[in-house]
């Protein structure tokens, strides 16, 4: 079953809780963070892109760089920027999205968990990437930004959060520069934090919906500082590391597409007579389309969306990988007809995250600096679930969650 710690948490007083959090490290580039923290030295971009404290020709995995991320750790709590709570608490963390709020329980997920299959994951890492936030959790001795979990929905726990959020002021409301708005409430009451120790206890599993790299670094520090300190006994804190974890229910992924730079030698013609073996081909014109169910599939090419409806026994529906839109996508289309195998590696596909809208594909292609676009039904939280549940690893780009957590509402110092 899974665990749910409360612990102290290091964060920022209430009236600069909004100049503090940050978009997350994974989705800027050095670049961006830089513009985006510019004018603001209280960003949380400080620590968890610390390279923007040095010039542009930095390289960002530098030792200096690192090191800078745990100084300034060490300023930010100085200067009264972050300040660590005086008791164990949990925390809600609320966004609100298009008029929708999600509702997530802020704790401290387990080392053990992880190492046990008890917290599944759906993706696979990068050693490289695993092995810089590593670098960072080592030098700063702290989770300075939370990862992304799921679990499939109590209605007690539900209940819990409902309540202390009707019955309690929020300490942080404010609305990012993105239009979502970040909400987040203390829960100190010890009584409501043994029942929700108590409930989570019953959770067989949870699932890491975004953040594997942050959630396998954090847990392989965890398991490095046990390993090295002959006087381990399982109550330090670094046996656990920092989560946000929501409710399935309450959860969407939205749809993470494709754009190709070429047809692979084929012409327009050629290229659809190709589709038309597999797939059932509409053109629809120069209306955006939009897939609105499993195994449809948007087409843009030359000015025209086109909708593509994968042919039955074409796909397996029995299967959990084999069923997935991005799986046919990539075999059918992508491998088969455009000669792309390798969607880590190939330079001439890109993935455009569904936030951008459908309209970014179409600008890519007029553009001229690619030659198709795909757009794809979204996976499904309980695709997501039974994948990690019978220990399969979705295909790269497949799920995109929106809205993202930002960094800096609460840290966990191990």
């Amino acid at each position: 079953m899974a665990l749910l710690k409360p612990f102290k948490g290091v964060r920022p007083p209430k009236s600069i809780a909004h100049l503090v959090a940050s978009r997350p490290y994974d989705v800027l580039n050095s670049n961006e963070a830089r513009a985006e923290a510019a004018g603001n030295e209280k960003s949380l971009l400080h620590l968890i892109k610390p390279e923007i404290n040095f010039t542009p020709a930095i390289d960002e995995h530098e030792a200096v760089v690192y090191e800078k991320a745990a100084e300034m750790f060490e300023v930010f709590q100085r200067n009264g920027w972050l300040a660590q709570d005086e008791k164990d608490c949990y925390y809600i963390y609320a966004q609100t999205m298009n008029g929708i709020t999600q509702y997530g329980l802020v704790g401290c997920a387990g080392v053990q968990d992880y190492i046990d299959g008890i917290i599944k994951k759906h993706e696979l890492t990068r050693p490289d990437k695993e092995e810089d936030r590593m670098k960072h959790v080592r030098i700063t001795r702290a989770n300075l930004e939370p990862v992304f979990f799921t679990y499939r929905a109590d209605p007690d726990l539900d209940g819990i959060v409902s309540s202390w959020v009707a019955n309690h002021p929020a300490e942080y409301d404010f609305t990012s520069s993105d239009h979502i708005g970040h909400h987040f409430w203390i829960i100190d009451n010890d009584e409501i934090i043994n029942q929700i120790t108590n409930l989570f206890a019953k959770i067989p599993y949870t699932y890491v919906a975004d953040g594997h790299h942050r959630t396998a670094a954090a847990a392989l520090v965890g398991n490095e500082f046990c390993n090295s300190n002959p006087d381990h006994d399982g109550t330090e804190e670094y046996n656990y590391f920092l989560a946000v974890h929501f409710p399935d229910k309450q959860l969407r992924i939205i749809d993470y597409n494709r754009v190709v730079k070429d047809l692979n030698g084929l012409s327009v013609e050629e290229l659809l007579e190709k589709l038309a073996v597999t797939f059932t081909v509409q053109n629809l014109g120069s209306e955006i389309y939009k897939p609105d169910c499993l195994h449809n599939f948007g087409l843009y090419l030359d000015k025209n969306w086109y909708s593509l409806t994968a042919r039955p026994g074409t796909y397996n529906d029995l299967d959990p990988i084999g069923v997935l839109d991005v799986t046919i996508s990539s075999d059918l289309i992508l491998r088969d007809i455009l000669g792309i195998h390798n969607l880590r590696t190939d330079k001439r596909i890109d993935f455009v995250g569904g936030i951008r809208g459908l309209g970014e594909l179409q600008a890519r292609v007029d553009s001229g600096e690619m030659a198709l676009a795909l757009a794809l039904y979204p996976v499904s939280m309980k695709q997501l679930m039974d994948i990690a549940d019978t220990g399969n690893i979705m295909p790269p780009k497949t799920t995109w969650f929106e809205p993202k957590l930002r960094s800096g509402l609460v840290i966990h110092k191990l």
